[in-house]
């Protein structure tokens, strides 16, 4: 154990740790960058093309809510003594 510990502290460990660390931060960039532009960009442009409307905005007219009523039974105490 002592032997993990001393290679920790010494001067060629926290380089090493310290240059990867910033390719690490970089590499988590390109990924993030790359599956935003190859993944989502195709997914967006083709629901633009296609005309998908994923949240029923044409529905709506100007000043109406968009609020929708739950469908569920009356409260009972059935229904109460099943939940955990």
């Amino acid at each position: 154990m002592s032997v993990l510990k001393r290679l920790s502290q010494t001067r060629l460990y926290q380089g090493w740790m310290a240059i990867a660390g910033r390719f690490g931060g970089i590499q988590t960039v390109v990924l993030l960058a790359f599956f935003y532009f190859f993944l989502m960009g195709p997914i967006s442009a083709f629901s633009r093309l296609s005309g998908a409307d994923y949240l029923d905005k044409r529905q709506l007219d100007r000043g109406r809510t968009a609020w929708r009523d739950a469908e569920s039974s009356p409260p009972d105490l059935e229904r109460a003594k099943l939940q955990t």
